[in-house]
């Protein structure tokens, strides 16, 4: 039996209570050999999510940018102020959204959704809902937007159990760059994220995590996939990161 049928599990509905209102988000990568330890090191303080009775849940994602890539560049160049739009399908429970990620000047991040359709995943821009949510909520015309980067992968939620805290572990990434054709595999990497209220005291799982020195590391999905799977953008900023994962795929 793995780690993960071990610990007890909560439904969707359960982990509505889990409102973190002024929250801290910090990021780590790690190997996905480490994945067993660490949910062993943790396992009796959290609950694991299950949808349809299965801990792992596969997400599909799809990005859109302009056609000079600004929003890739504003995050590489670290201009705050700034958005990622997507559309993203929960695989388990069929449903898809239009998501706006937006990040402040006081780097707090806010996202806002709107439901639609799975069977419009591919022709998301084309959906009159999406485009009046695309032209009131960002400064770019929809009709400016294009499909730039697919992902897929398959997470794991745990919450803990005074519903505090909110943890997401990341696996099996793929990336598709739709405009280059190109494909890049980085499924060895976990990305871990830690979401709790600003303030608290250290969690077990951050605990955990500095046991392994497993260190903070922020990492954007869309940056590193388009990193990786467009020669011509300018990636300098993310050089770290992208050794980083590069050792752990040579693993």
């Amino acid at each position: 039996m793995s780690i993960l049928e071990q610990m007890p599990s909560i439904g969707l509905d359960d982990m509505k209570a889990v409102r973190l209102m002024n929250r801290m988000d910090r990021k780590y990568m790690a190997s996905a050999s480490q994945l067993e330890e660490l949910l062993s090191r943790v396992a009796e303080g959290y609950y694991v999510q299950h949808i349809e009775h299965n801990p792992v849940a596969p997400y599909r994602t799809l990005y859109f940018d302009t056609a000079n890539l600004r929003m890739y560049t504003m995050h590489h160049n670290q201009k705050l102020n700034r958005q990622k739009l997507r559309v993203r399908t929960y695989r388990s429970t069929d449903t898809t959204f239009f998501e706006i990620k937006n990040k402040d000047n006081k780097k707090k991040t806010r996202k806002v959704r709107i439901p639609i359709d799975v069977s419009m995943f591919d022709s998301a821009l084309r959906v009159p809902e999406v485009e009046q949510f695309v032209n009131g909520n960002t400064p770019y015309p929809s009709d400016s937007l294009h499909e730039c980067l697919e992902n897929r992968f398959e997470r794991i939620t745990l919450v803990d159990k005074a519903m505090s805290e909110r943890i997401t572990i990341d696996s099996g990434i793929r990336f598709h760059n739709r405009a280059t054709g190109i494909d890049a595999d980085i499924s060895k990497l976990l990305v871990i994220e830690v979401k709790h209220e600003v303030g608290a005291p250290m969690s077990d799982m951050e605990r955990a995590l500095h046991e392994m020195h497993i260190l903070p590391r922020r990492m954007s999905k869309y940056c590193i996939g388009t990193a990786l799977t467009d020669p011509s953008v300018k990636s300098n900023r993310f050089k770290e990161k992208l050794l980083y994962i590069n050792k752990i795929q040579s693993l």
